[in-house]
């Protein structure tokens, strides 16, 4: 499994992006997606996650803010972002859990740099 993240760029604090992560590859079955971050010198963290059924989860800091969604029939991760905060500022990284068969494995994307100015 692939993934390609974008979105990513430098913003105003107030301002809106919108990330993207597209998984390809041939016969596998998503059960959770999921965006995290990592800012520099601190730990990659959660930002949000959405599993097969819906179901999402956020950090505390987040709520309210941001939107995580997933469109199956493409494969992709949306991460909606709305009144950035200049501590929003970091690499943000998709991360997937995929069925290969039986077979469970996590992947990571690359990572897109979200900046956000004061």
């Amino acid at each position: 499994v692939q993934l390609q993240a974008s979105g990513g760029g430098l913003v105003q604090a107030g301002g809106s992006l919108r990330l993207s992560c597209a998984a390809s590859g041939s016969r596998f079955s998503i059960n959770y997606m999921g965006w995290y971050r990592q800012a520099p010198g601190k730990q990659r963290e959660l930002v949000a996650g959405i599993n097969s059924g819906d179901s999402t989860t956020y950090a505390d800091s987040v709520k309210g803010r941001f939107t995580v969604s997933r469109d199956p029939a493409k494969n992709t991760l949306y991460l909606q972002m709305n009144s950035l905060k200049p501590e929003d500022t970091a690499v943000y990284y998709c991360n997937v859990e995929a069925f290969l068969g039986s077979i469970a494995t996590t992947y990571w994307g690359q990572g897109t740099l979200v900046t956000v100015s004061s």
